[in-house]
């Protein structure tokens, strides 16, 4: 019995990961080199199409875990998340400060969903 399923997968990670009514999504990137809020925006587009494809919607996350390469850009991918989530959906969210994987990339978002 395979109660896990896994999907899109790219070279050596899936970008989704369901079980027991739980979706997990890898971290979300946008285009290096792209200001941090268009790249918050790409990261977001990416988060409803992953969702819509496990078979839920930004309205059923639970938590997220945004990284930012510089906390000055905390306001400005803010202003993108609040446009974004419904307050009444809005999920628990933490932000941390780190160096991303690849240079140029301002934003990532890890995101756990509901199924």
């Amino acid at each position: 019995m395979n109660d896990i399923h896994r999907f899109d997968f790219r070279k050596r990670i899936h970008m989704g990961v369901v079980h027991q009514g739980t979706v997990w999504l890898t971290g979300q990137v946008g285009t290096a080199g792209k200001p941090a809020a268009e790249q918050m925006m790409e990261v977001l587009q990416k988060v409803d199409a992953l969702l819509a494809e496990a078979g839920t919607d930004k309205t059923r996350i639970l938590s997220t875990t945004l990284i930012l390469t510089d906390l000055a850009d905390y306001d400005n991918v803010n202003a993108v998340w609040d446009q974004w989530v419904a307050k009444e959906h809005a999920p628990a969210r933490s932000t941390l400060q780190a160096q991303l994987a690849s240079k140029g990339l301002s934003v990532e978002l890890i995101v756990v969903a509901a199924a």
